[in-house]
């Protein structure tokens, strides 16, 4: 059995990829996290100096008026917090995976898989999925292929006792295809 899909890594480096954004953009503006501050770290290599630091800074930009609860112009570490806590507990949008997914290190192989199976992962269809929702479409992805492999050594096994083919598979129902992924 592979293993099974779990988006924890996905939410843990957003998170990270966030947090370390706001400590470093923090450190070299004393004025505060701003809007212009955010700018200027991204036309400025010497802050901004990797691809990992742009992408986090440039959806802090993109999602400015999200972070600065308190409409003062300025994002704080209590706000961040509050945007994170947010998206542990409300999930992650299609763009958000999209845009930060693959900016926090998180393997192209479990983005792909999220992306490619976000309508049937988003159970209560908010347009966001959980880590619980991600956990659970991998335990049901799991259960299915167990069932498939479970039925493909009956009929074996019973082709091996009565005599028949036993190069014959269950390849499964049509709606197995909703939980197989690449590792199948």
């Amino acid at each position: 059995m592979g293993k099974r899909l779990d988006g924890s890594s996905l939410f843990t480096g957003i998170n990270a990829g966030l947090t370390n954004t706001f400590s470093l953009l923090s450190s070299q503006y004393k004025d505060g996290i701003t809007i212009d501050n955010i700018n200027k770290a991204l036309s400025n290599s010497n802050v901004i100096n990797t691809a990992y630091g742009a992408t986090f800074s440039s959806y802090l930009t993109s999602n400015f008026n999200n972070f600065d609860k308190n409409r003062d112009g300025k994002i704080s570490a209590d706000e961040v917090q509050a945007y994170m806590n947010n998206i542990a507990t409300q999930g992650l949008t299609r763009e958000q995976i999209t845009m930060l997914g693959s900016a926090n290190g998180m393997t192209n192989s479990l983005q792909e898989t999220v992306l490619a199976h976000f309508d049937d992962i988003d159970t209560n269809h908010d347009g966001k999925v959980t880590n619980q929702e991600i956990s659970m479409y991998g335990i049901n992805s799991q259960r299915e292929k167990q069932k498939i492999a479970d039925i493909n050594r009956r009929v074996n096994n019973m082709s091996l006792f009565y005599g028949g083919d036993s190069s014959d598979k269950y390849e499964g129902s049509i709606m197995d295809y909703r939980y197989m992924d690449d590792e199948s």
